[in-house]
């Protein structure tokens, strides 16, 4: 049987190597140095290579662990479909603990010498969940005219990526995985005619957070794993020590009959457990202090290691991966979709904020209240009625303040001479009918649906019908795609940018030092694009002044 398939492979190979064109083009079947993987041309000229492993299973001893080498394979394997992704709890799609996974989608005619550019790009989910898993790259290489590499990728979360212990569990492996990743693409993207000295690092929420951690790890810019960021809404969410995560292993081992004074017993205990039991087990709890559950439980911590500072901390002090060219932005309204409808007074806002930033204090939460006002405080009381305000101060304190101070700090430390250092920041205000009408308004990383294209997206919420072909925001889709492509090929969203669409001014940017602006793209409804200022004055910039001098002591 074993001798059928390797002869079925080689067929197969044969036939589509032969459709290809000839001399070194990077052929369907792809020789690894552990195993050879057979891919698939798919006609459009563009081939894909799905589920390919770049690390071990981590199961058995390997749970709770650091990736490890994958396995090698003497037959070659095929890779026409997606690997299992990375859930905490088993149940939806195809998942499972053996999800360390990534996709590779090239152009069909690339060769080995091609040297194209690369974007690999790290799905969200809030380190609790692969949200946007299978994103198909086929509608970025299409952008480009056939001239990029696509790369996306599972990792771990929930306990099984960032479980933390003080003598036992090593932190942070949801973020190691990613690194194995990186490291991956730089051993064998050159195999699928990519380069592996231009990669850009994409992220949406904690996929973005992702790319601001590997930052902080490369803070010397020794590894170069990365050449170039775009993020879409950065998470800067509660970042413990790992002492002070130490109540949720407990809690975990407590709750699955595995306690024990001796801590590599009780870990041993864990690897022993099914998955299910785990997730019957795994419920989350409040942060010492706090009456409610956060939104996200189990997140990076700081293990000394890998994260050795709170962001806000790192990219204050420029310990970060410096002098490289960045795209930071948010939506307008990044917080909407998480505010539960239950907040219905000023208290209950307070108390949702302070169950996802437990250290916020109430003197902190009386300046909060006075920045943000609720609009819709005549219409209390009702069910929901602060749920607007509890989401703004949610959005702005989470995902736009930080994106924006990231934007602050590379303009800061970048070496404003060395070309190919600028900082570029956004807004995606593209108003979609249905999720204005579920009062969503602009939500959170909407804009995935665009970068990747709307027939694109695998699963991760709905596309809005206004992205389709045809539909009124089916432009907003080319203008990104246009940037991003552009920024992808040269390190400038600007050079390939679609014809007609707004200049992309850096975010600090003016004819002198004394007259430089702050400024981001702002992407609205139908495609159209201009640039706003954002003065320290403005509602937004006070703020997130405000916001951004408390997020050291609120633990982001």
């Amino acid at each position: 049987m074993r001798a059928v398939l390797s002869f079925a492979f080689q067929v197969l190979s044969t036939i589509i190597i032969f459709l290809a064109s000839t001399g070194t083009c990077v052929q369907i079947a792809v020789s690894l140095t552990y195993t050879e993987y057979v891919g698939t041309a798919l006609g459009n000229g563009v081939s894909q290579w799905l589920g390919l492993r770049y690390a071990a299973p981590p199961v058995g001893a390997l749970r709770f662990a650091p990736p490890q080498d994958p396995p090698v394979y003497s037959e070659p394997q095929p890779a026409i479909n997606h690997g299992n992704w990375c859930v905490r709890r088993p149940g939806k799609g195809l998942t499972s603990e053996d999800c360390l996974f990534l996709d590779v989608y090239a152009p069909t005619n690339a060769t080995t010498d091609s040297k194209l550019p690369v974007f690999v790009f790290i799905q969200g989910g809030g380190f609790n969940d692969n949200a946007n898993p299978n994103l198909n790259g086929t509608g970025l290489i299409k952008a480009s005219s056939n001239s990029i590499v696509v790369v996306t990728l599972n990792y771990r979360v929930g306990p099984y990526g960032f479980l933390a212990n003080r003598k036992q569990a090593v932190a942070n492996n949801g973020l190691r995985d990613q690194r194995k990743a990186l490291e991956w693409v730089q051993k064998y993207i050159s195999r699928f005619g990519g380069n592996p000295d231009h990669v850009v690092l994409g992220g949406a929420s904690a996929g973005a957070a992702s790319v601001a951690y590997h930052m902080m790890a490369d803070k010397d810019g020794k590894r170069k794993l990365f050449h170039a960021a775009a993020a879409e809404s950065v998470s800067f969410g509660t970042v413990l020590t790992v002492d002070q995560a130490q109540y949720q292993y407990d809690n975990l081992v407590n709750r699955l009959g595995c306690a024990s004074s001796d801590s590599a017993a009780s870990l041993a205990c864990l690897r022993s457990k099914s998955q299910k039991e785990i997730a019957d087990k795994d419920s989350d709890i409040p942060y010492p202090g706090s009456s409610t559950a956060p939104i996200y439980m189990w997140s990076p911590v700081i293990d000394g290691d890998f994260v050795t500072d709170y962001p806000y901390s790192a990219f204050k002090t420029g310990k970060f991966t410096r002098n490289i060219p960045v795209i930071f932005g948010d939506d307008t309204n990044g917080g909407a979709g998480f505010a539960p409808s239950r907040i219905s007074s000023l208290k209950d806002s307070n108390q949702f904020i302070k169950d996802n930033f437990p250290a916020i204090t109430a003197g902190q939460l009386d300046t909060l209240n006075k920045l943000y006002p609720n609009p819709q405080a005549s219409s209390c009381p009702s069910m929901g009625c602060w749920r607007g305000q509890a989401g703004s101060v949610y959005g702005e304190m989470r995902y736009m303040c930080p994106g924006l101070y990231l934007n602050d700090a590379f303009d800061h430390y970048n070496d404003r001479y060395q070309k190919g250092t600028s900082s570029w920041a956004y807004r995606w205000n593209v108003e979609d009918k249905d999720q204005i009408a579920a009062g969503l308004g602009v939500p959170h990383i909407v804009e995935l649906n665009a970068i990747f294209g709307p027939s694109n997206i695998y699963y991760g919420g709905q596309v809005p019908k206004s992205y389709r072909p045809g539909g009124t925001n089916a432009a907003a889709v080319q203008v990104i795609q246009g940037y991003w492509v552009s920024f992808i090929k040269t390190f400038d969203p600007n050079t390939l940018r679609w014809a007609g669409s707004a200049e992309w001014k850096a975010w600090k940017s003016g004819d002198t030092a004394a007259s430089a602006r702050h400024q981001r793209l702002l992407f609205g409804t139908g495609g159209k694009t201009a640039m706003e200022e954002i003065s320290r004055d403005s509602g937004l910039g006070v703020r997130c002044e405000f916001l951004q001098s408390i997020g050291i002591s609120l633990w982001q």
